[in-house]
């Protein structure tokens, strides 16, 4: 039996209107302003206000995309909530909030982790969802981000995380809905990374304490960056093209020819520094112009894919029929990717 239809309906965003600049980070960091434009790719990046809490933002992205959907809450059947752990109360099931603050009554929700390859992961979870069970037509996926609180920028072992900024994003997806297609996607795990980025205080293993505390912490840590990155530099890139190809394979299911990397018209891509992205682009045999680099926006986690789709819709670099991939990567480490037919055929 053929699978349902399921398309995106609407995307919505939030994003702090407070940003630190390159200039500002530079003096924080002791890197030179130009490294932070062209090495890490930030020009500059959001950070949260004092109201712009983690889930509070994934409520507003959500509204927006309710609003451009011109659908009501209570249309809502599941809400699968991607707010990162770093939120207003730990232990907390954010999505049940969200849920109720959106009005989304009759929903049940979820939270779900895979750090930046949440969404993803969503989308995955929300499509089987939808094909197995009939009473879920409608399915908000919604979270907030602001791990950027967690970067001590005197640190010299996490220097690579200082992108790490503050918003929110949402979509819609609802079976039947014949635009914007999810026609499928792929996810890649690896455990032996699963302690390079820790925050190594504030769980059972090492409780916080009043110093830490008192000076400013817990921070994100790399407690062997130089063993980490001698691993992971022989297979994150390698990975990323993986789980293109896994997506775009998975998407091919019951099509008589078989998507390739020839197809993608849009990548919807994570923040990373400047040479990773121009890497996957160039394997991919991309132009510059068949995506968006977020270098006002630094990388939101999760929540970049949401940023990409608004930005290249906008800049009109996502179009009408485009293919497009959406690919990210998660500390833990965990990769991911999915393919939308933009628009309509």
């Amino acid at each position: 039996m053929d699978s349902p239809t399921i398309g995106i309906v609407a995307v919505g965003t939030y994003i702090p209107p407070t940003h630190i600049t390159a200039d500002q980070i530079a003096t924080r960091t002791g890197i030179p302003a130009s490294v932070i434009r062209e090495k890490f790719g930030l020009a500059r990046k959001p950070v949260p206000g004092p109201a712009d809490h983690t889930n509070a933002m994934a409520v507003w992205a959500a509204q927006d995309a309710l609003a451009a959907a011109a659908m009501q809450a209570d249309e809502v059947d599941v809400v699968l909530c991607t707010t990162e752990e770093w939120k207003e109360y730990p232990l907390w099931t954010a999505g049940i909030k969200l849920a109720y603050d959106l009005g989304a009554r009759r929903a049940w929700a979820i939270d779900v982790q895979m750090r930046c390859a949440t969404t993803v992961g969503a989308l995955k979870l929300a499509h089987a969802l939808m094909v197995a069970e009939p009473d879920v037509r409608t399915v908000l996926i919604a979270g907030g981000y602001r791990n950027g609180d967690l970067v001590d920028y005197a640190n010299p072992r996490t220097r690579f995380l200082i992108n790490l900024s503050a918003g929110a994003g949402a979509l819609i997806l609802r079976r039947g809905h014949t635009r914007n297609r999810l026609l499928g996607s792929a996810l890649i795990v690896d455990g032996a990374f699963s302690l390079d980025v820790i925050v190594p205080t504030g769980g059972t293993m090492a409780p916080n304490t009043a110093a830490i505390l008192v000076a400013g912490g817990p921070y994100l840590d790399v407690p062997d960056p130089e063993g980490m990155k001698a691993r992971l530099d022989t297979l994150s890139m390698h990975n990323f093209l993986r789980v293109i190809d896994d997506a775009l394979a998975a998407a091919s299911t019951n099509r008589a020819v078989p998507y390739t990397r020839a197809d993608i018209g849009y990548l919807n891509i994570l923040h990373m520094k400047r040479s990773a992205h121009a890497f996957v682009l160039r394997e991919l045999g991309l132009r510059d112009d068949q995506t968006v680099y977020l270098s006002d926006y630094g990388h939101l986690g999760q929540q970049d894919a949401l940023v990409s789709i608004k930005e290249g819709v906008a800049q009109g670099r996502l179009c009408d029929g485009t293919l497009m991939v959406i690919v990210a990567a998660g500390i833990g480490y965990a990769w991911g990717a999915s393919v939308v037919r933009w628009g309509s055929d």
